[in-house]
């Protein structure tokens, strides 16, 4: 067996293409599958956490990953991805890893030094005072 020029296919023995199914695991307590369904239909949760909790869903509810790409308007290898990554991690494995981005360069205490700096008059610079 190996992989198929097309994507999450899998290549049977007799030289055949045939999809690879893909569930996600059923919720481990009432509580886990309570928390998708909440986060699923939420609204001031994150979008990317949202969307993943619905695919989630999706395929508790009997849709293959191709629909569950068609109906979320994503691809199928993201939806792969995050129905591996529950599957793994459970309701964690739907929150975005930390770390990305770029780190700061300059400390906390070094931004307060230049925020109070630029909030200075600056010198040479004649300064307004009312009269009284």
């Amino acid at each position: 067996m190996g992989i198929c020029p097309v994507g999450g296919v899998v290549e049977g023995a007799r030289g055949g293409c045939w999809a690879m199914v893909l569930w996600a695991r059923p919720g481990r307590d009432e509580d886990e599958r309570a928390v998708v369904r909440r986060l699923s239909r939420a609204r001031k949760a994150p979008r990317d956490v949202v969307m993943r909790a619905r695919m989630v869903e999706l395929s508790w509810s009997g849709l293959p990953v191709p629909a569950i790409a068609v109906e979320l308007g994503c691809s199928q290898k993201t939806a792969r991805c995050w129905l591996h990554r529950f599957n793994r991690s459970g309701l964690p494995g739907l929150e975005d890893l930390g770390g990305q981005g770029r780190k700061r360069r300059i400390t906390e205490e070094e931004r307060s030094g230049i925020i109070a700096l630029v909030k200075m008059v600056p010198p040479g610079r004649l300064r307004w005072e009312p009269v009284g």
